[in-house]
């Protein structure tokens, strides 16, 4: 066969010694090296223990789901203590018409937020006895109100934001003290992988540009939602935030909202998580620092917002009740419908 005669072959250099480099390694080998935890794992074990407790219980339960009761009208079997129940059901027999207590559509999964807060905190409100709860936020940093306080499940304000219609923002808790005490606003994660995002930009709506110079063109803002002028009034638009392309509010809108109505009422903010979860606070082998969207968005608040922000985990919490002797009979049961170690 005859040969081109557009380039010359390459000579090959027989005095070469260099090592051929090794295969690059593959990306399944390389995900092993990763240094932090994945959600998926810490969502199987709370799913595992949530199975398991239903099957404890004789409930019955999805058939491809063992971790979701089969009716969401059994949602009490979601709940450990009948007491709690009841307390649920008078409450929402009591705060009936607009702002109706709300009782989330997935009460009935075993990885319920609602559930677990309900779990954690119900006793401590039908037994009246706070002090495990004031332990434990205490030795997280979080300022306790003065006086004798007062526990409100589900609290929000239509008039914070001006959401005159629809669902407003709610915290899954409110801390109330003495009057000029300042409130805590608690919002509670177990196995969510973040913060809700805007729905509107969700449905196609919005491009998810960020509003912050031309308010106009945000069309929450349009029907008067009132969440940028808060925005300006707590100094957010002081910030980066403000320069960025993107809009916070797409995928950190519930941040973002539930901050900034703790901050209006003159309260602090409370994020209550399970300490395995690597979505709000990922702890990494020795060396590597620590992620997650509680250090990224507490991070991109302005000082005075920041000071109002607070993390404490869930695993606090049942560190303070284990102490008291008046939840002895219950806090073992949580510990194994949540997987705890």
């Amino acid at each position: 066969m005859s040969q081109s005669n557009s380039e010359p072959p390459t000579p090959i250099d027989d005095t070469d010694t260099t090592e051929a480099a090794a295969p690059a390694a593959s990306s399944r080998k390389l995900a092993y090296t990763w240094p932090y935890p994945r959600r998926s794992s810490y969502e199987d074990e709370l799913r595992q223990a949530a199975g398991a407790w239903f099957r404890k219980q004789g409930a019955a339960v999805h058939p491809r789901m063992p971790y979701l009761l089969r009716d969401f009208a059994d949602w009490p079997r979601n709940i450990i203590l009948p007491e709690v129940a009841d307390f649920i059901r008078g409450e929402q027999a009591s705060r009936q018409g607009v702002d109706a207590f709300p009782l989330h559509k997935y009460l009935h999964h075993g990885l319920s937020s609602q559930a677990m807060l309900f779990n954690l905190i119900g006793p401590l409100i039908t037994r009246n006895d706070v002090a495990p709860l004031a332990q434990a936020f205490r030795e997280a940093g979080v300022p306790w109100p003065a006086g004798p306080v007062t526990l409100k499940l589900e609290e929000g304000d239509r008039a914070v934001f001006n959401e005159d219609m629809g669902q407003p923002t709610s915290l899954d808790l409110a801390i109330y003290g003495a009057a000029g005490s300042a409130p805590l606003f608690v919002e509670a994660k177990l196995s969510e992988n973040g913060f809700g995002g805007c729905s509107v930009f969700a449905a196609g709506d919005c491009d998810g540009h960020n509003p912050a110079q031309r308010l106009e063109s945000c069309y929450l803002h349009h029907i008067g939602r009132q969440y940028w002028q808060r925005m300006v009034e707590h100094g957010v638009l002081d910030s980066q935030l403000a320069r960025d392309t993107l809009c916070p509010f797409t995928i950190y809108y519930q941040f973002f909202r539930e901050s900034l109505f703790a901050a209006h009422k003159g309260g602090h903010f409370v994020l209550l998580y399970g300490a395995r979860s690597p979505v709000f606070v990922r702890r990494g082998r020795a060396g590597a620092p620590a992620m997650g969207l509680w250090p990224l968005l507490a991070g991109l608040a302005p000082a005075p917002l920041r000071a109002r922000l607070h993390a404490v985990t869930i695993q606090q919490v049942v560190a303070a009740l284990r102490e008291s002797t008046m939840h002895a009979d219950w806090v073992g049961l949580f510990g194994e419908k949540y997987g705890l170690r």
